[in-house]
């Protein structure tokens, strides 16, 4: 029998709430801390995976990560990718670059929303220079799974 020494009573409850849920829409100053170029799951593509650490704030310490498709056989989904990356790379003050290091460490401003196809993810709306950031927004009550937010 393995035994260890300390009392686990002694201890408060450990916190429940994910690290992994939503923040709330709204501003947030962060960097890019990581990226790596991956091939999509089919094969078929690449994509820039961000991991992004929230820097300031109630919510400092939190990560989300970005996949922004590059390479991708749909020319819409490559356009998105290619914009989103070039809006990050004037918001960091790094335009033109071509190395995805070159954005790691440098304050910016991400604005976040609640992802609508899946409301226990966020969506990136955009980013902009650092010292942009607004508060984020109060939480809203949830709404009921399969009416419209704006139908009671």
């Amino acid at each position: 029998m393995s035994t260890w020494d300390f009392d686990s009573t002694d201890y408060d409850e450990p916190v429940t709430k994910s690290s992994f849920d939503p923040l709330p829409p709204g501003d947030y100053t962060a960097i890019v801390a990581e990226s790596d170029m991956r091939d999509t799951k089919a094969g078929t593509g690449k994509y820039i995976e961000l991991c992004i650490h929230i820097v300031e704030g109630q919510y400092e310490g939190r990560r989300l990560w970005e996949r922004l498709n590059v390479y991708n056989p749909s020319e819409r989904a490559e356009n998105t990718a290619r914009s989103q990356l070039k809006s990050l790379s004037i918001a960091v003050g790094k335009p033109g670059t071509k190395d995805r290091e070159e954005l790691h460490d440098i304050p910016f401003v991400i604005s976040l929303d609640i992802d609508r196809r899946d409301p226990t993810r966020n969506k990136v709306m955009g980013y902009s220079p650092a010292g942009k950031a607004r508060a984020a927004a109060p939480k809203v009550a949830a709404v009921t799974p399969g009416k419209k937010a704006w139908e009671k």
